[in-house]
């Protein structure tokens, strides 16, 4: 009907013009009555003639209507009577490098309801439903929950914005649709285009109230494609529990990163976590920010984890030899500041003469004060971006932070303020302005397990490395330390009697708040030969060594010893 009348109203002249030609038709026609024979006639042949053009205005619209427009009006009259009705395709699946599953879909069977004009809604089909009245579509299942939670990230519906938009990397999969989700967060969003899949369609006649007369024909739609990813789901679960098992109150921040040593993404977890199988919404509003990624996002002093940094930056700018040695009086005095050594200020004690090894294994502020001063806040900053403390590591997750790498330009031109030694002190030590993401900093203790690369960081890619040309001089004097560091009489004592042997490094940074500091620390083994990397950071947790070091050897205990 809607057709019919569309097609007699492009049939019609509007009112107005139609008005307008009666009134000239009307005057030519009382002409015609008055005048003279010859007139008469004239007006005649007049009106023949405009009977024909318009006959042939009128055989011309019907040939428009008929041959030009007939599709465009069959489908308006078809469109009356056949629905069309999208069936979401599932996602494809994630899983572990093993082929677990980590991410995948339930069925649900749903039924449509059609509205008499147009439109529809789907509905869950209950047991009554007829079979030839149901279509199967996917519901997005997180076997895990939290504990993968960051990694996988979750679904959400597509906001207005995204309506109709075609994303370039996907286009023949077409556009996104009202009511269509797409990946937020996560694996789900970085690999959203190839794990969503190509819709289906159903094609179901109503009559006019829009009741279901038959089904014309269905369409199956087309899955996504699987991801694996490099995870090991036993080691992620474990590295899950240790963290909810340590680091105390449920709001308490931390991260753990494990990976090979060439950035293999073996488990990745940031504390607290949510549950992507519940409704999101309840977490945004969350204080502890569950959904905060902190792991990739947050950035923190490094702590003496940086102390790589300063070491290598000294030897291989020709500013001290590896047999370099230094007398630690426990403070080193400036005018009226002071620039205490860790074991000073808590105990008291000096540690006397120290060479690079063992001020490494004993975090020697004082020390690396000395060193910083030598090699100078310019060359520091410099060696900070090489070892790509100011960029992204890559990893193929969104949301990825930049650290921040100071330096004097940056700090007169961003405070206004000139650079003074302290400042380069602060540095040395991985505190002051420096600021690094636990990824970036678990990648130092990985350039030291795999021989001078530095390299991307990786959960379903492969991991791309390049050579920073550090001697091998350097990595022998920093991986001895660190060798020293998990050895007796080092500081990182839950390893004193882990077997096999292990190179680590602790980290206690201050942060704005008086005796409140973040506990950083990461190990590699075996030592001769590392396969793999661990970094653990808690959050305004106390000293490395007490806090984040039994979870590392909690962590290591479950990969070496089952």
């Amino acid at each position: 009907m809607e057709a019919a009348i569309q097609i007699l109203q492009e049939l019609l002249l509007p009112p107005q013009e139609l008005e307008s030609w009666l009134q000239i038709i009307q005057t030519a026609l009382m002409m015609q009555s008055a005048a003279t024979p010859k007139i008469q006639s004239w007006l005649s042949w007049f009106f023949r003639g405009l009977l024909l053009l318009g006959m042939v205005v009128i055989i011309g619209r019907l040939a428009e209507l008929q041959v030009i427009k007939g599709a465009y009006y069959r489908e308006l009259a078809e469109g009356n009577r056949v629905r069309r009705v999208a069936i979401v395709a599932p996602r494809g699946k994630i899983l572990d490098k093993d082929g677990v599953l980590l991410v995948d879909n339930e069925p649900v069977k749903k039924t449509v309801k059609f509205d008499p004009l147009e439109g529809y809604t789907k509905g869950l089909a209950d047991e009554n439903t007829p079979e030839e009245q149901t279509i199967v579509e996917w519901r997005r299942k997180y076997i895990y929950g939290p504990d993968f939670a960051h990694i996988t990230g979750y679904l959400g519906e597509v906001d207005a914005e995204e309506v109709d938009k075609v994303d370039p990397e996907c286009a023949h999969k077409g556009a996104r649709q009202l009511g269509s989700f797409v990946g937020r967060g996560g694996l789900e969003q970085y690999y959203n285009c190839r794990l969503r899949g190509i819709d289906g369609e159903e094609l179901v006649e109503v009559d006019t109230m829009g009741n279901r007369v038959r089904t014309l024909g269905r369409r199956a739609p087309i899955p996504g494609e699987d991801v694996k990813t490099s995870l090991n789901y036993k080691l992620q679960r474990k590295v899950a529990e240790t963290m909810k098992g340590k680091v105390g109150l449920p709001a308490q921040a931390g991260s753990v990163i494990v990976t090979d040593t060439i950035g293999h993404v073996f488990a990745l977890y940031s504390s607290p976590a949510f549950d992507p199988n519940e409704d999101i919404s309840k977490f945004l509003t969350d204080t502890s920010l569950p959904m905060f990624n902190r792991v990739i996002a947050g950035t923190y002093h490094p702590g003496s984890i940086f102390k790589i940094v300063t070491t290598t930056a000294a030897v291989e700018e020709g500013k001290i030899e590896s047999e370099y040695t230094y007398e630690d009086k426990g403070v080193i005095s400036i005018d009226e500041f002071q620039y205490n050594n860790w074991y000073f200020t808590q105990y008291g004690g000096t540690e006397g003469v120290i060479n690079v090894v063992r001020a490494i294994a004993r975090s020697t502020d004082t020390f690396f004060y000395e060193v910083g001063s030598l090699v100078g806040a310019e060359a520091l900053s410099n060696w900070a971006k090489r070892f790509g403390l100011s960029e992204p590591t890559g990893i193929d997750l969104p949301g990825e932070a930049s650290g921040l790498v100071p330096s004097p330009e940056w700090k007169k031109a961003v405070k206004g303020e000139r650079w003074y030694l302290g400042n380069t002190y602060h540095m040395a030590i991985g505190q002051g302005d420096l600021a690094v993401t636990p990824l970036a900093n678990h990648r130092l203790a990985g350039f030291v397990a795999n021989g001078g690369k530095l390299c991307d960081l990786k959960l379903v890619q492969e991991p791309v490395c390049r050579s920073l040309n550090v001697s091998s001089e350097v990595l022998g004097l920093i991986k001895e330390g660190m060798r020293g560091a998990c050895d007796a009489g080092g500081t990182g004592v839950p390893f004193f009697d882990f077997s096999p042997d292990v190179g680590c490094k602790t980290g206690t940074a201050e942060t704005s708040v008086k005796d409140e500091t973040h506990a950083w620390f990461t190990v590699f083994a075996p030592l001769d030969n590392p396969e793999y990397v661990i970094t653990v950071l808690v959050e305004k947790g106390g000293e490395g060594s007490k806090v984040a070091a039994p979870i590392a050897r909690e962590i290591a205990d479950f990969i070496f010893h089952p």
